[in-house]
């Protein structure tokens, strides 16, 4: 299972790109951002599972990541991934970080968001 400080940690050596937290609302959403323009390429939550349609009770943590729209249908059909929580679910997936993702193919998907975030 990935963790949020492994995804963390990926971003600031391959992107530069550190964790924000913008939100007093919700101070556990972390933002990850181009170091450039500010834009987003990733969205760290912890979410009801109700709110994303998961059995059970409680939270999960996922990522919002930014793919081509013909991936986010693909992706939606198997385990690990929903439609975008609070984001267009057109260009915009979450990755429900459970296990059921591996880390390279999470890996893979957040590069992927931050060249189409670019």
């Amino acid at each position: 299972m990935i963790t949020r400080s492994e995804i963390f940690d990926y971003a600031e050596k391959k992107f530069d790109a550190k964790p924000d937290y913008p939100f007093e609302k919700f101070p556990h959403y972390a933002v990850l951002r181009h170091s450039d323009d500010d834009r987003w390429f990733g969205l760290v939550m912890d979410v009801a599972k109700d709110k994303l349609g998961l059995d059970g009770e409680g939270t999960v943590e996922v990522i919002d990541i930014k793919c081509h729209p013909q991936k986010v249908d693909d992706l939606k059909s198997k385990p690990g991934f929903r439609p975008a929580y609070h984001m267009n679910k057109e260009h915009w997936l979450t990755v429900v970080l459970d296990g059921s993702v591996s880390k390279d193919e999470l890996f893979a998907l957040l590069d992927e968001s931050y060249e189409l975030t670019k």
